[in-house]
């Protein structure tokens, strides 16, 4: 008997991740796309000396700095640097 239970909790277990599997890959909201050529924290040019950028989400925000090690700055203080990226769309 908790053997036909345990059996039944993986099954549904598993059905409910396929699901919401396949629901992340194909209905997903993209990332609003990063509004500038620079790294929000430091300034510097994406691309540049450190080599490819780091690129994450935050909040349904696409996020590129120049270096992984920015990321510690920009998550002691996000609002203060997503709102240096909004004032960047509002200009475009």
């Amino acid at each position: 008997m908790k053997m036909k239970l345990m059996l039944g909790l993986i099954a549904g277990a598993a059905m409910v991740a396929v699901t919401f599997s396949t629901f992340a890959a194909d209905g997903a909201a993209k990332p609003k796309p990063y509004p500038l050529k620079t790294c929000v924290v430091s300034d510097e040019p994406l691309g540049g000396d450190h080599g490819e950028p780091y690129v994450f989400v935050h909040e349904g925000r696409e996020v590129k700095l120049c270096c992984k090690p920015c990321e510690k700055d920009f998550k002691k203080e996000p609002a203060k640097y997503v709102k240096k990226m909004e004032a960047a769309e509002k200009k475009k």
